[in-house]
């Protein structure tokens, strides 16, 4: 879909040199896009407006809607007056298992988190990826952050957004991906990824963004074995990265970096000059 902008320039006051002074700056465009399955809306996401299949591919593969892209049969993307509407039309037997997902959801309410069933829902169960055979180099995990650094238009323009990349080794980044919400982002990678082919135990995760539970999930349900970030983890994503057998390696900083679970992936390759 052509023309909806994913940046605007807007007019503001600054503080230079111990005074305010008018200017501009460049920030990214913010809009509520809904994910809907055979007429019904699943979710509603504040997002970048761009990658619209993308998101909608990666969005039903993370969430666990579709296990493969080709059991989504169509995506419309629908322009309203203050968002944008997703389309998404299944096959008929994953419609059905969405409308018996839906039936189950809406049952018994109370309290958020009564019951042992709503614990384990919230803390959903995250695939096993420790049989993927991917290896990385010291210089690999260098040379994805750098490489993220320079392919990110929008955050260069507006400095406001977060990127997510897929990185193989000998081959670089095969796909990038920005958005004002780091799991958009991520949802957007993973879409890419699928429609182009591309398995998830083929390559590495990267984001810019810290790794909670979430990211570590979404990476494990598309097979990689790998994630790489910018930013800190929490407790809850190394605790689960260790059980799902996967590597997670954070606070990338030029060429230090520190490794928090299944260290043994990670070879003591020589670190390249990737400037």
């Amino acid at each position: 879909m052509t023309g909806i902008k994913t940046s605007v320039k807007v007019a503001e006051a600054a503080r230079r040199g111990g005074a305010l002074v008018a200017g501009s700056r460049v920030v990214p465009e913010e809009t509520p896009i809904a994910l809907t399955y055979g007429g019904s809306t699943h979710a509603v996401m504040m997002a970048t407006p761009a990658d619209f299949e993308d998101f909608a591919v990666g969005f039903s593969l993370t969430e666990g809607i579709v296990t493969e892209p080709d059991q989504i049969e169509a995506v419309d993307v629908v322009a309203e007056d203050k968002g944008i509407d997703l389309q998404i039309r299944l096959r008929d037997e994953e419609n059905d298992m969405l409308r018996q997902r839906r039936r189950h959801m809406a049952g018994p309410v109370g309290c958020g988190l009564c019951g042992i069933e709503s614990i384990e829902q919230a803390v959903r169960h995250t695939p096993d990826v420790s049989g993927a055979k991917l290896r990385l180099s010291q210089a690999d995990v260098v040379k994805s952050v750098a490489l993220l650094n320079g392919q990110q238009p929008l955050h260069f323009e507006t400095r406001a957004v977060h990127g997510a990349a897929f990185y193989v080794p000998g081959k670089g980044l095969i796909a990038v991906r920005e958005d004002v919400g780091r799991h958009n982002a991520l949802d957007k990678l993973v879409g890419a990824a699928a429609r182009a082919g591309f398995k998830g135990d083929e390559g590495a995760v990267v984001v810019t963004s810290r790794v909670s539970v979430e990211m570590v999930q979404k990476t494990a349900i598309i097979g990689s074995p790998v994630i790489i970030a910018i930013s800190a983890p929490t407790a809850l994503a190394i605790r689960t990265a260790e059980e799902a057998g996967m590597t997670l390696i954070a606070l990338v900083r030029g060429d230090e970096f520190e490794i928090f679970t299944h260290a043994a992936r990670i070879h003591s390759g020589a670190v390249a000059d990737v400037a």
